[in-house]
């Protein structure tokens, strides 16, 4: 019989994180590429089915917040993971069309809800801050996402069964992970983890200025992502129309994740001699600039070199978007607000295959890249704008 835990282990969430990463990762770039060139689909078409698999990734982002908190998280972890290892099995001996797209939905249902789950056991941590914990879970993201987008390109070589076979045994091994170390009990959790909410009495209505700002960074937010999406899902045809492998577009990944996990350390130390507004703004507008020289962008050389700016201006923008949000919110609607930036970047998600595929079908590539970037720097003008004027507000309620 599994014994029953008062707490998560960090070191199980990190692992946790990276093999659900892993095998997410194996199937972003994989169904752009597959819908396309074997099941002869249109862009359109995949980025229709992307977009249909992120709404259920966002359905199972709420359906296993809501059985985390009112039913079992243990319980809510293990379905949420059958949920999820199930389709990818089947994708096994079932790829054809639209058998394909179907087991995608459903296997969205259960990746979204075992995020939701992991980052609410992540929440859970009481041996480190809880600034840590996420530092430390958004390393092993992006370490999941180089092990995964560098072994579909590795594995594709073999056949879409054998992609789907690692994928299964990644889900397999997080099934066990979760019967052996995830039977928590939280109700024993010690007395200096428990919010003091009620201290200064009843919340006061978040200040309408603050409300609108936050509203600001998380459009922001949905087109840094949606522009973001275009790397996993139409950049690898992109790539190979320009006579650049599909294996070469997998290596450019684990330059992003190495780059995060050596880099954003040092980062996160020198960010803290700076206003978080000043970090986010440079972050931001060089992420960015990345989607204008994607333009020009004709041999491989010069997208790892995009890759590599582009990941210099994620780690000074990205991670501090959450920590900005959570400094203008009021204290009894933080989770709400940052509730509400993690639906935008889902949406973000799931609206960029979609998007990716109508442009560059309908207007090119060329324009694809020029939206993508203008729509970001637009967005960062209109938050420092409203930054503004909210500052201004604050210097005349003193």
């Amino acid at each position: 019989m599994v014994k029953t835990r008062t707490e998560i282990s960090l070191k199980s969430v990190l692992i946790y994180s990276l093999l659900l990463n892993s095998g997410a990762a194996l199937m972003w770039p994989l169904t752009t590429v597959y819908m396309h060139n074997t099941l002869h689909e249109s862009l359109t078409v995949a980025g229709i089915v992307l977009f249909i698999m992120s709404g259920f990734m966002v359905l199972g982002n709420y359906i296993g917040g809501r059985l985390f908190d009112r039913w079992s998280p243990y319980k809510a972890a293990l379905l949420s993971i059958v949920v999820a290892m199930t389709p990818v099995f089947l994708l096994i001996f079932f790829h054809g069309w639209p058998t394909f797209a179907i087991l995608l939905f459903v296997y969205g249902l259960g990746e979204g809800s075992s995020l939701t789950i992991l980052n609410s056991y992540a929440a859970k941590v009481h041996s480190k801050s809880t600034r840590y914990v996420f530092n430390s879970v958004y390393i092993g993201i992006n370490v999941g996402v180089v092990v995964g987008t560098t072994a579909v390109g590795y594995l594709m070589k073999f056949g879409v069964p054998v992609v789907f076979t690692v994928a299964s045994l990644f889900y397999i091994i997080l099934l066990l992970m979760t019967i052996i170390g995830f039977k928590v009990d939280f109700s024993a959790q010690p007395a200096y983890m428990k919010h003091k909410h009620h201290e200064k009495g009843e919340a006061s209505e978040q200040n309408p200025a603050a409300k609108r700002l936050i509203t600001m960074i998380c459009i922001m937010v949905f087109c840094i992502y949606m522009s973001y999406t275009l790397w996993e899902s139409v950049m690898p045809v992109h790539m190979e129309a320009l006579n650049i492998s599909f294996e070469q577009y997998s290596y450019i990944w684990p330059i992003n994740g190495l780059l995060i996990v050596v880099v954003q350390p040092l980062i996160n130390r020198i960010g803290l001699h700076f206003k978080m507004i000043n970090q986010v703004t440079f972050g931001i507008v060089v992420f960015a600039l990345t989607f204008f020289m994607l333009i020009f962008a004709k041999q491989y050389a010069w997208f790892i070199i995009i890759m590599i700016i582009l990941t210099f201006g994620e780690m000074n923008g990205l991670p501090a978007i959450p920590a900005w949000i959570d400094t203008l919110a009021d204290d009894r609607q933080k989770g709400k607000y940052q509730g509400m930036f993690n639906i935008f970047m889902s949406a973000g998600r799931a609206a960029g295959p979609l998007f990716g595929g109508i442009v560059a079908e309908s207007l090119g590539y060329p324009v694809l890249f020029g939206l993508a970037g203008s729509m970001i720097m637009i967005s960062i003008v209109v938050v420092l704008m409203q930054n503004r004027q909210y500052q201004s507000l604050l210097i005349k309620n003193k």
